[in-house]
């Protein structure tokens, strides 16, 4: 189950999220960066995989966040977010020795999907049918030489 993020980071209510979340959310995803490049997990799919933490969103009640990771060097990122959801106990107590909260999230992991999605969209600006298009808009806005005003 893959969620698609786009634009503007906003909680499922429909509202940015608070200064808090957006600090939470921070904390959590370097201290779960720095347990990553550690490696001292015993999963021999976490060994291997380097993991990006690119995002940790908090729930406004900051009782839960989803930690969005992109598993590089590995064929199948879906078997990496699962074996991080398998573990993910490990990672909340490994989280809570690394920063001091009053109540430690529950974590959960899902995969980053905004790099696929901004290369699908590179893609596409970079089509020879859309490519025409912006030559021809940008040739419609240069400024006649012949003409003075």
């Amino acid at each position: 189950m893959s969620q698609r993020r786009k634009g503007t980071i906003k909680a499922p209510s429909g509202r940015a999220p608070s200064q808090r979340q957006l600090r939470i959310g921070e904390l959590l995803r370097a201290a779960l960066s720095e347990i990553l490049t550690r490696r001292d997990v015993l999963d021999p799919i976490l060994r291997e995989a380097i993991i990006t933490v690119s995002e940790v969103r908090a729930s406004p009640d900051l009782k839960n966040a989803v930690a969005y990771v992109v598993p590089l060097g590995h064929d199948d990122p879906t078997s990496v977010v699962d074996a991080l959801n398998h573990a993910k106990k490990y990672f909340r107590g490994e989280v809570s020795r690394a920063v001091t909260l009053k109540h430690m999230p529950d974590l959960t992991f899902a995969e980053d999907t905004t790099f696929d999605y901004a290369e699908s969209v590179d893609a596409m600006l970079s089509s020879p049918k859309v490519a025409q298009d912006l030559t021809k808009d940008l040739k419609d806005s240069e400024p006649d030489p012949d003409r003075e005003g």
